[in-house]
């Protein structure tokens, strides 16, 4: 069964970090383009990153630009979004999803994760 995890949400000041975990099961991340995505209360889901292996990109929304950094954890079936800086406009639920990296990060996400909540104090 292919199954998306996320973790390491949580509450944290405004300037703070946190780094968030998308966990596969059921298939192998490193074949596919992984985009971690987010949504705030009654506001549309955005996208804030992507990583893919078949051309090695990683891209970013210009508003997490310098501050987040998407990565793939070695031999852990894993993809980590290290956030930092972090400020009230970064609360939300963090999505990931998974595409074949044949078709890559500009293609519509097959599977999603739950999500995990992110709040940032001020």
């Amino acid at each position: 069964q292919v199954q998306l995890v996320e973790s390491g949400g949580g509450l944290v000041q405004t300037g703070g970090s946190l780094t968030l975990s998308c966990a596969g099961s059921g298939f192998t991340l490193d074949y596919y383009a992984i985009g971690w995505f987010r949504q705030a209360p009654g506001k549309e889901r955005e996208g804030v990153s992507c990583i893919s292996t078949s051309d090695g990109s990683r891209v970013y929304a210009d508003s997490v630009k310098g501050r987040f950094t998407i990565s793939r954890g070695n031999a852990k079936n894993t993809v980590y979004l290290q956030m930092n800086s972090l400020n009230p406009e970064d609360t939300a639920v963090y999505y990931c999803a998974a595409v074949s990296d044949i078709y890559g990060c500009g293609s519509r996400f097959d599977y999603w994760g739950k999500g995990t909540q992110v709040t940032v104090s001020s």
